[in-house]
C-alpha cells in the first residue's frame, strides 16, 4: 500500500470530510478524491459512506484505520529514530496535560525543549487527568502529564513534581490576610470544586476521607470544569474554592485572590508523567520523557 494513499485516507477519516482533509494536507479536493479511489481499488472495498454533510468511515474503513494509524506511525519512528542517529531530533510530538499541568507547568517547559531542539512542534491538548490517561491508553497521545496517578494497569506513571493545594478567598472575605485556617472553620463556608475525573478534586477528596468527614462534610455549592472558571468565581464573591497554589501564585501576588493552609491537613500531591507500557516510544518522544524527567 502506498503511504501517501494512507496518509490522506487517515485524515479523511479523523476530519470526516474531503474538503477538511485536503485543506489539512494542503492538495486539492480532487487530488483526495483520486488518493481514496486508487486505495478502494486496491483493497476491493468502499471505504466512506456520506451521511448528509458528513463523511464516515465504512467497517472496511475502520479496520483499515487502525493498521494505517499503525504504519504511519512506524513510519514517522523510522524518520525520528534516523535523524537522531545523525544527531537531529525533529518532527512532531502531540502530549496531554491536565489542566493544572497543562496551564502552568509545561508550557515553559516546552519552550526551553524547543530551544535545545528548535525543529520540532509539540502539540499540547489540555483534559482532565482522567481524559488525558484515557488518550495514552487509546494512542492518541504518547505522553500525557497528571495530577493523579491513574488506574489503568497498562500505564506507567511516574512521578514528576510536587503541587500543593490551597484554600483560596476573594478580598473582603474575612480570612484575607490570614495564614491558617482549620477544618471546623471551612466546613460552613460555601465551596466551588471542580469536575470529577479532575486530578485536583481526586486530590481533594483523598486528602478530606482521611481527615474524617470527606467532601460530603463540607458545604459544595458549585462544580466546574476549568480553574479559571473557579477563580473568576472566587473572585466575584460566589464563594472559596480549594486548588492548585501554582495556579493562583500571580493573583495572590497582587492580592486579587487569597492563599490559605488548613492546620494539620496538607494538600499535597504529585503531577505524574504518563506513558503506555505496552507501546514503543517514538524517538521524539523518548527525548522529551528524559527532559522532562531531568528538569526534576
Amino acid at each position: 500500500m502506498d503511504l501517501r494513499q494512507l496518509e490522506v485516507f487517515a485524515k479523511v477519516v479523523e476530519t470526516r470530510s474531503f474538503s477538511r482533509a485536503a485543506e489539512a494536507l494542503r492538495l486539492t479536493q480532487s487530488t483526495i478524491s483520486e488518493h481514496v479511489r486508487l486505495l478502494e481499488e486496491e483493497v476491493g472495498a468502499r471505504l466512506f459512506d456520506r451521511l448528509g454533510r458528513e463523511t464516515v468511515p465504512t467497517r472496511a474503513g475502520d479496520l483499515l484505520y487502525g493498521y494505517a494509524q499503525r504504519l504511519l506511525t512506524l513510519r514517522a519512528e523510522a524518520q525520528q529514530a534516523l535523524q537522531q542517529f545523525l544527531g537531529q531530533i525533529s518532527g512532531g510530538l502531540t502530549v496531554g496535560a491536565s489542566t493544572i499541568p497543562g496551564e502552568y507547568v509545561l508550557p515553559p517547559l516546552i519552550g526551553a525543549f524547543r530551544e535545545k531542539f528548535p525543529q520540532v512542534s509539540i502539540a499540547l491538548q489540555i483534559a482532565d487527568s482522567r481524559k488525558i490517561a484515557e488518550a495514552v491508553v487509546e494512542g492518541r497521545v504518547e505522553l500525557g502529564v497528571v495530577g493523579a496517578r491513574p488506574e489503568q494497569r497498562t500505564l506507567q506513571a511516574v512521578e514528576l513534581m510536587p503541587d500543593e493545594l490551597v484554600v483560596v478567598v476573594p478580598p473582603g472575605h474575612a480570612w484575607f490576610g490570614r495564614t491558617l485556617v482549620t477544618l471546623e472553620d471551612l466546613q460552613p463556608e460555601p465551596l466551588i470544586v471542580r469536575e470529577p475525573g479532575s486530578g485536583s478534586r481526586q486530590a481533594l477528596e483523598t486528602a478530606l476521607d482521611e481527615a474524617g468527614p470527606g467532601l460530603g462534610g463540607l458545604r459544595v455549592i458549585a462544580e466546574m470544569g476549568s480553574t479559571s472558571a473557579i477563580k473568576q468565581a472566587v473572585k466575584a464573591g460566589v464563594g472559596l474554592s480549594i486548588m492548585s497554589k501554582r495556579a493562583v501564585e500571580e493573583e495572590c501576588r497582587h492580592g486579587l485572590l487569597w492563599c490559605l493552609t488548613i492546620k494539620d491537613l496538607r494538600f499535597t500531591r504529585y503531577f505524574y508523567v504518563v506513558t503506555h507500557t505496552g507501546r514503543s516510544r517514538s524517538p521524539l518522544c523518548q527525548a522529551f520523557l528524559d527532559f522532562l524527567l531531568a528538569s526534576r
